[in-house]
């Protein structure tokens, strides 16, 4: 019992601390990032090339005044960011960041680089858990008695509602196509090589569906061209117009956790997870799992830096451009999708 207790409380221990790890990286590659492309320095002054920044900014967080608007809700105000940042981190529990064959420390088998190992219906977990986060949304801005702060949380509802729809019909094509909702068994189906010659990823087959969810995860993450619930030259900073110091702070985690988790998931559906075209890595062992583990986190890491790319190159959609989009572009794509891999399976061809 004691073994297993250490498993588990290491895991959650490690992966809280990278995640946590991976904001304030996430924050200095989107201001260098958007420097490069915009053609400026970006933060240069503190530490070398500037990555003593977001320590900075950690630090102006934490002291800076806390403040509460005095018509606001008070306890929905304070609630709304910790809701965004707990719902933010239990998402990934349930990714699988890499595999491993028999690994036994303490005794007690790891059963995989996942904090929740037995789930086995991984996928509806995340599903459902990372749909509540719109509530912190709308909380927020209804507590905050703002009117540009409603309009956010009013923004981020409709919003949801749209693209959810689209992202989870694009993945019933890979649940189909793997025959379980077990992220592991989903990597495993995408192992070796399709047709011969074309890597076994779902990517491929179903390039639609692979598009469709990850403009739905932009939607999702409310990331540029999709920021409308707070979009600053309309509505101020949306729904988290009143925040400030570490309430604020919340709110910018959880949107670079959910996109850290939308990216593992575009990589674990779509793009193979751990396994690499043409080369057999090998599952026994700590040199297994080590090379899974870079495998995925590269894969990740290139998602990531798509999301910053994106988000300094497109501009805004209106908002009747993006429910239009949503409703008349996106759930019929993943559809067309959905109907697809059936085609393909039924000819044996999947």
């Amino acid at each position: 019992m004691w073994a297993e207790l250490i498993v588990v409380g290491a895991k959650l221990a490690i992966g809280l601390v990278v995640l946590l790890t991976i904001v304030p990286i996430m924050v200095w590659v989107e201001r260098r990032g958007s420097a490069l492309i915009q053609d400026r320095l970006g933060p240069n002054r503190v530490g070398p090339l500037g990555l003593f920044q977001p320590v900075v900014d950690a630090v102006k967080l934490i002291t800076k005044e806390n403040l509460i608007p005095a018509e606001a809700n008070k306890l929905l105000y304070i609630l709304a960011p910790t809701i965004a940042l707990v719902i933010a981190l239990s998402t990934f529990v349930a990714v699988p960041v890499g595999m491993d064959d028999g690994l036994e420390p303490f005794g007690q088998a790891i059963g995989g680089f996942i904090v929740a190992p037995d789930l086995n219906i991984g996928i509806l977990y995340i599903f459902a858990i990372s749909s509540l986060g719109v509530y912190s949304v709308v909380l927020a801005g209804w507590a905050s008695n703002n009117k540009y702060s409603l309009y956010g949380g009013i923004r981020a509802a409709s919003q949801a509602i749209s693209y959810e729809l689209a992202m989870t019909i694009s993945v019933v094509g890979v649940l189909m196509a793997a025959g379980s909702l077990h992220l592991h068994e989903i990597v495993a189906s995408q192992s070796g090589l399709r047709w011969g010659y074309f890597p076994a990823w779902n990517c491929i087959p179903q390039c639609i569906g692979a598009i469709t969810f990850m403009i739905a995860v932009f939607a999702e993450t409310n990331r540029l061209p999709f920021d409308l619930p707070e979009a600053d030259s309309e509505l101020v900073a949306g729904y988290h117009t009143e925040y400030s110091a570490m309430k604020f702070a919340a709110f910018f985690m959880s949107e670079y956790v959910h996109m850290t988790v939308g990216a593992c998931l575009v990589v674990i559906l779509f793009f193979g997870g751990w396994n690499l075209p043409w080369i057999d890595i090998p599952l026994a062992g700590w040199a297994g799992a080590i090379m899974s583990l870079v495998v995925f986190a590269t894969k990740v890491a290139m998602f990531l830096w798509f999301f910053v790319w994106v988000r300094w190159t497109l501009p805004r959609f209106r908002f009747d451009q993006l429910m239009a989009l949503g409703w008349k572009v996106m759930i019929p794509l993943s559809v067309l999708n959905f109907l697809l891999v059936g085609f393909l399976m039924a000819k044996g061809l999947l």
